[in-house]
């Protein structure tokens, strides 16, 4: 395990998110949010692990601008940046809620506390589940409801979901905390009106390769190639490649490469009752003593 990557990667991630907390992003669109906070990591030598997302009001995750995209924040948008900044693959995975609305307030600090109230819980040997049950109460105690079917994940080279989930509810089973293993905790918290799951949206903005498989599209497969060798397995934005190919062209060659079954696209989650979500978000490795957050603020 590249810990020294991981730190790394993690002091620029949360740097940027910290600067993203700050600064009042209102009248911007999301495309300059996007750009600015990319440009950000790349700034300090590290890479983009994925695609910044800015899911906005009942919008939980995974929507990112489009090209030129003019979605403009408003003063009482509620609006999640996730962010991830990666050093040869090792990933840190970082959010944040910024909110400008003080009716929200309440919202934002049940997803941090949350957050907060997990990492003070976390060494080796922990139960997932211990963290989801921990998450759970601070959330319902607060008078917010946690979303059920979002969770954390352990995180490996160059793979952001890497099989294991760290729940936002208290589960049954579930696994240990691995020592030396990184794992992300992302507690997603809405309204007491809400429903506390999300569902699949229309929109599919975020993509990352399934298969290197060849689809006899000379053209597709440039592209195709082109991504292994930029994003390799982490995920992409239509935004990524324009800089190579058109707009127009771009699009139909990965929609044709999505149909293939060569690369995913990933909907985003909205909250079954359209109620707002805010979210928190930490890196974390476990050890005997305690834990390393390496998305900890300075």
């Amino acid at each position: 395990m590249q810990t020294d990557d991981y730190i790394k990667a993690g002091k620029i991630a949360a740097e940027v998110r910290e600067r993203v907390r700050e600064k009042n992003w209102v009248g911007k669109t999301v495309y300059e949010i996007c750009e600015e906070v990319e440009e950000e990591i790349r700034k300090r030598g590290a890479k983009c692990a994925f695609p910044v997302n800015t899911s906005i009001n009942e919008i939980a995750a995974h929507y990112t601008a489009e090209p030129n995209d003019p979605i403009t924040i408003t003063d009482s948008d509620l609006v999640k940046i996730d962010l991830g900044a990666q050093i040869n693959g090792y990933i840190a995975d970082t959010a944040v809620t910024v909110c400008y609305d003080p009716q929200y307030d309440g919202l934002v600090q049940a997803a941090e506390d949350a957050l907060s109230n997990a990492m003070s819980m976390i060494k080796t040997g922990v139960k997932a589940s211990d963290i989801g049950r921990t998450i759970e109460t601070t959330i319902k105690q607060l008078g917010y409801k946690p979303i059920a079917n979002l969770s954390g994940h352990s995180l490996e080279q160059y793979t952001i979901h890497a099989g294991k989930s760290i729940p936002n509810i208290w589960s049954i089973g579930g696994f240990s905390l691995s020592e030396n293993t990184a794992y992300a905790c992302e507690p997603f918290v809405t309204t007491e009106n809400g429903g506390g799951f999300v569902r699949n949206g229309q929109i599919k903005n975020i993509f990352a390769i399934n298969s290197r498989k060849k689809t006899k599209n000379e053209k597709a497969d440039k592209l195709l190639d082109f991504i292994w060798e930029n994003f390799n397995m982490l995920p992409f934005a239509l935004r990524w490649i324009t800089k190579e190919w058109e707009v127009k062209e771009a699009k139909e060659l990965l929609e044709h490469l999505v149909k293939k079954k060569a690369v995913q696209a990933y909907p985003v989650l909205i909250e079954v009752n359209e109620q707002r979500v805010a979210q928190a978000e930490h890196t974390f490795i476990p050890n005997e003593n305690g834990v390393t957050v390496t998305t900890a603020a300075e």
